[in-house]
């Protein structure tokens, strides 16, 4: 009997022998809009084995504008991005929190809480497919969305009373809501806070260890406690805090793998952790032979795989040829029938 993909994704984060390497590919409005013929193609012949719920509330969500569209996009918390080009996500450059006295009159979107529990749960029946949490949690991302990058990094630095107690409620706010939706019928949640820059991290290795890590913990500790998966996505380089990562109980991480070394990635975390991809968009897939494709799948899977462990993942983003992203899922493809039952 042919397994589900979502029983193929648990044996991958379980190191049990997948029957398979699962896919997934995160195909950016960009490449949607530039090449459809090729979405269209990768949809039918490398479908998602992992899948975001879709985000159901009660009631909608106050947001303004389009969050991949040119211009201005304001979301549930008030954050405003702006985005210079069409089919990517914008930045945010006006504080939202602009002066600590502004900080009294501050309060996270409640309206994300009341999640449609019913409807998330039929999505979760109908589908055979792994699925994650319709939401990202990312303590240290919004603290840049509400205060600027500049701010937040100054912020971390000077370490004012202030700071602590807006963290506080950025943390109280997605406890509740990992909350929401583990009780939901989905298979795992998803953390995404970027960590580090082309060569090193983005901070002192304290601030993490110190402010941000107990915060991951406690929603992997909601997520255990309701017998899901924990996903993260962090680019970068992030190496020296994969170990912290697995610790708090993260079970897949999507990373950045080649800014770092991938043999001292396998030498170090194989078989304790399932990288989630990604493969090289900064390099191979934009500029990349068919041979370089082929290069760049088998370090991966020579280096990290240990009977399970490895996503097939890379984003079909801005600049990317469609003909890479074709090959690399063909490679895995291939790498997968060499697996027992594959």
């Amino acid at each position: 009997m042919k397994k589900t993909s979502r029983c193929t994704v648990k044996d991958t984060l379980e190191f049990g022998k997948p029957d398979r390497i699962p896919h997934q590919i995160w195909i950016l409005p960009w490449a949607e809009k530039k090449f459809p013929e090729t979405v269209k193609y990768l949809h039918k012949h490398y479908p998602d084995d992992i899948v975001p719920a879709p985000a159901l509330y009660k009631k909608p969500l106050e947001i303004q504008g389009d969050r991949y569209a040119q211009g201005v996009y304001i979301d549930e918390w008030g954050c405003k991005f702006s985005n210079p080009q069409e089919g990517i996500i914008g930045i945010t450059r006006e504080p939202l929190i602009d002066r600590w006295e502004d900080l009294d009159n501050f309060e996270p979107p409640e309206s994300v809480l009341d999640l449609d529990k019913e409807e998330i749960n039929a999505f979760c029946r109908d589908t055979d497919v792994f699925v994650l949490a319709g939401t990202l949690t990312r303590p240290f991302e919004r603290l840049q969305f509400i205060r600027t990058m500049e701010k937040a990094l100054m912020d971390l630095m000077e370490k004012p009373d202030e700071l602590f107690v807006l963290i506080d409620k950025i943390h109280s706010h997605y406890l509740k809501e990992v909350e929401a939706w583990a009780q939901t019928d989905i298979d795992g949640i998803s953390l995404m806070d970027d960590w580090g820059t082309q060569n090193g991290l983005i901070t002192n290795p304290e601030i993490f260890k110190d402010i941000f890590l107990p915060l991951y913990k406690e929603y992997a500790e909601i997520a255990e406690a309701h017998g899901k998966y924990v996903f993260m996505h962090s680019d970068g380089y992030i190496t020296d805090i994969i170990q912290d990562l697995i610790d708090a109980g993260v079970h897949a991480l999507n990373s950045q793998l080649f800014c770092m070394d991938i043999p001292e990635l396998g030498q170090k975390f194989r078989g304790k952790i399932t990288f989630w991809g990604e493969l090289d968009r900064q390099e191979v897939l934009m500029k990349g032979s068919q041979e370089d494709i082929e290069k760049a799948v088998h370090s991966i899977w020579e280096n990290l795989f240990q009977d399970g462990g490895i996503i097939a993942q890379c984003e079909f983003g801005l600049e990317a040829k469609p003909e890479n992203i074709i090959r690399a899922f063909k490679v895995w493809d291939e790498i997968s029938k060499t697996l027992k039952g594959g």
